[in-house]
């Protein structure tokens, strides 16, 4: 089955591939012509106009009217889904996605295809392990399996997808998910190159000609670079917070002000320097950037990157469909052919010199957001095959690292899974049993309960309407006096008479799991409550059903 997970994975990546490029094609690129051909920028700004804006329209509704889980990269999306929901995601997520992604970062958005070939892929995998029969509980397999098949046809690189999905959506590089992956990521790579050949997402001029003094610079560039991820992380984050207290803004008109912004910048720069770059992936430019940085420009790249750094802090914090890969190598090789022109004003640097800088500045900034460092260096290794990067990939890495650990709390992936509300403790389990029974209950525990603090039938009617649980804590006058269930809370109701209480079971925070599970077999409704201490405040609920998800979850993750 995984050979079958990693066959339809390539080919969905491979078809998101294909349609953001004919879009742009059709689009932004074909405006381009007609602007040189008039000797007027008239019809570009116009085209590309009515180009994102309507497709950012349409992306808004998909998204906040239609499937909200679509939101975002993806790649937070799937981790959740690969601990929370044990790998199933549902399918109107996965062709959401592949519409609204392909519409968002065809249609001119500053955002990247990665993010979303890897959900896409991931939930596909879902949805056909399910149709072979596998049950809801059982698809980690087939999410991983096609998570790292979409990776491998997005970027033609197998080895930096199989440590990527290892190291980011599984936490552990010697997983049992390893033997699958692997198989998926060279099935996604071997699908790639049957359809699209030996093309590479991105090309790399030749380092072979390195003067040793870019050794000097390696250390400035990558930390300049991997300040440029922290600050478009903290921007970001800031942004998508900021987003969702704007009342007046319809959520399904949001994503259309990232888009206007975009469009702004990237008029501005198309003006100026005749260059697409803003708009979309970016990957033209970028690519004159890794071969011939002199050309480029080290002034120009200057301009994009401050303008692709502020359309895609724009573009996600305001809701967009599309992934931060792209953005954030775009980001870093600009900061590198930036910095290497500006030091090539006053030192002797060669073309592979500058290069050199560019694919590390590249490495570091990506390396910062995302925080997998082998799979930083495996991309730039596998995209360019060049040996001489890896001493200088690996020193860019380590100064990458320790400004972004020391400068942020978490990658941006998990940043946003916990801006969400989502607790990486309560999701991802312990490696081992041992460890798992001697967590404490609050690692599991849902905080907040609604509770019951009336059994009249209105009052009653109105929480179980306004709250689809099954079981809610009654406390009357500061007393917990049991648990009621929604069947016996609408027998009551039906009958006109007061509710049936049952026997409330009750522990504190900082009891162990170990302990959970003996009184989660004492409660007669399979729910546990949490108090600050014994006979106070209920400040939380465990259900069995909680304890039994995340026990699997342990047990596979120590298999």
């Amino acid at each position: 089955m995984i050979c079958a997970f990693g066959l339809v994975a390539g080919l969905a990546a491979v078809a998101f591939h294909l349609t953001i490029h004919f879009i742009f094609e059709q689009t932004f690129v074909r405006f381009q012509e007609m602007a040189h051909e008039a000797g007027s920028s008239i019809p570009f700004l116009i085209g590309s106009f009515i180009t994102i804006m309507g497709t950012s329209a349409v992306v808004g509704w998909l998204l906040n009217s239609y499937c909200t889980e679509a939101k975002g990269s993806g790649i937070p999306q799937l981790k959740l889904a690969f601990w929370k929901d044990f790998g199933f995601i549902p399918w109107r997520v996965v062709w959401v996605k592949f519409v609204a992604g392909a519409l968002s970062v065809g249609g001119g958005c500053s955002l990247g295809r990665e993010g979303p070939s890897v959900h896409i892929a991931g939930g596909l995998a879902s949805n056909l392990a399910g149709a072979l029969g596998e049950a809801k509980q059982s698809r980690r397999d087939a999410s991983a399996a096609g998570a790292a098949a979409g990776l491998a046809a997005a970027f033609n690189t197998p080895l930096a997808a199989v440590t990527f999905v290892l190291e980011e959506i599984v936490g552990d590089l010697n997983s049992r998910f390893l033997g699958s992956v692997l198989l998926a990521s060279v099935i996604g790579a071997l699908v790639v190159h049957g359809i699209l050949g030996e093309e590479q997402a991105l090309t790399i001029g030749s380092v072979a000609d390195l003067h040793w003094r870019v050794y000097l610079l390696i250390p400035v560039v990558s930390g300049v670079a991997a300040l440029v991820g922290v600050l478009f992380q903290k921007w970001t984050l800031k942004l998508r917070r900021r987003r969702k207290t704007f009342q007046r803004v319809p959520t399904w008109a949001r994503p259309a002000i990232g888009g206007f912004m975009t469009w702004a910048l990237g008029c501005a720069v198309f003006v100026y320097t005749g260059r697409l770059g803003v708009f979309g992936l970016g990957y033209l430019d970028l690519t004159e950037g890794l071969n011939d940085p002199a050309n480029l420009g080290w002034k120009i790249a200057g301009v994009l990157l401050v303008a692709k750094f502020t359309a895609t802090y724009v573009c996600y914090g305001f809701g967009g469909c599309g992934g931060i890969f792209s953005p954030t190598l775009f980001l870093g090789g600009m900061t590198g052919v930036f910095l290497s022109g500006l030091c090539g004003e006053f030192l002797p640097l060669g073309q592979a010199d500058q290069v050199m800088l560019a694919v590390v500045g590249m490495s570091a900034c990506l390396g910062a957001v995302v925080r997998a460092p082998v799979t930083c260096i495996l991309i730039v290794f596998e995209l360019t095959h060049e040996f001489a990067l890896v001493p200088a990939l690996m020193l860019g890495t380590l100064v990458s690292q320790a400004i972004a650990r020391r400068m942020l709390d978490e990658n941006f992936y998990e940043a946003i899974l916990k801006q969400d509300g989502h607790k990486l403790e309560h999701l991802i389990p312990p490696r081992d049993l041992r460890s798992w029974r001697q967590l404490p209950v609050s690692s599991i525990a849902t905080f907040e309960p609604i509770v019951l603090r009336s059994l009249e039938n209105e009052d009653v009617s109105h929480v179980l309407e306004a709250y689809p649980y099954h079981y809610f804590p009654v406390v009357r006058e500061g007393k917990l006096e049991g648990v009621l269930s929604r069947q016996k809370a609408q027998t009551a109701i039906r009958e006109g008479s007061e509710p049936i209480l049952q026997p409330a079971v009750a522990c504190q925070p900082s009891e162990s799991i170990g302990d959970l599970q003996y009184k989660l077999i004492e409660s007669p409704t399979g729910v546990v409550m949490l108090w600050d201490k014994p006979g106070g405040n209920v400040i939380g609920i465990v259900t069995l059903h909680d304890l039994l998800r995340r026990e699997v979850a342990a047990s596979e993750n120590s298999a």
